[in-house]
């Protein structure tokens, strides 16, 4: 009876360990599943800012590339009654011609603003010609103009939040971890140049020439 009793607890007790090695290995299962859903959830999460940076930044090119077609004709337009304004004209030939060569975000940023400014000069100086201001086409030229670049402040603050939240998340723990497997960097923000946001000071060419020059006192 001894013997037998002491088999039963033997066995008990093995049972009993088991039975722990069993919960332990369903406890340390249901944790690895959960980290693998966590994981999971930061990755495709990090996926989605990706594709939403990428596709807001693709909007915003498209639309840069949109008004940059426009500015021949708009200068096309004014040149016939602007004919004093040369500086004017140059200035937005110029901003095209840096838009051309731009590649990076950062120089595209500078050339958007480049052409922001040239047009608000442009847009500013034409307030004083009242022909063109009556001008059908030049008015449909400004408006489409006008429009283009309010979809672009919209996507660009779009754009801009995105990056923001990808760049803050790729530096936190374990955020990072996942971003470097995905081979993920800090992206580099749209930014708006401060003369942007100024208002223009004209200074008119035609009037500073017919300005009559001071005589020399003999």
């Amino acid at each position: 009876m001894l013997i037998i009793g002491a088999g039963l607890f033997e066995g008990a007790g093995l049972f009993a360990g088991a039975g722990f090695a069993v919960c332990i290995g369903a406890v340390a299962l249901l944790v690895a599943i959960a980290l693998g859903v966590y994981l999971f959830g930061i990755y495709n999460g990090f996926v989605e800012l990706k594709n939403n940076i990428d596709r807001a930044w693709a909007n915003i090119d498209v639309l840069l590339k949109q008004r940059y077609d426009e500015l021949p004709n708009i200068v096309n337009s004014v040149k016939g009654y602007m004919k004093h304004e040369k500086g004017v004209l140059e200035s937005v030939t110029a901003a095209r011609t840096a838009f051309l060569n731009a590649q990076t975000i950062g120089e595209k940023a500078a050339a958007d603003a480049g052409m922001t400014g040239a047009l608000k000069t442009l847009f500013a100086v034409a307030e004083s010609y009242p022909q063109l201001k009556a001008n059908e086409n030049f008015l449909q030229l400004q408006s489409r103009i006008s429009a283009l670049e309010n979809e672009i402040a919209d996507r660009r603050e779009f754009y801009n939040n995105s990056v923001m939240l990808l760049n803050a998340r790729i530096q936190m723990i374990p955020d990072k971890i996942v971003a470097g497997i995905m081979g993920l960097k800090e992206r580099e923000y749209f930014k708006v140049a401060e003369a942007e946001k100024q208002t223009v000071k004209v200074s008119f060419e035609e009037e500073e020439e017919e300005k009559p020059k001071k005589k020399k006192k003999q």
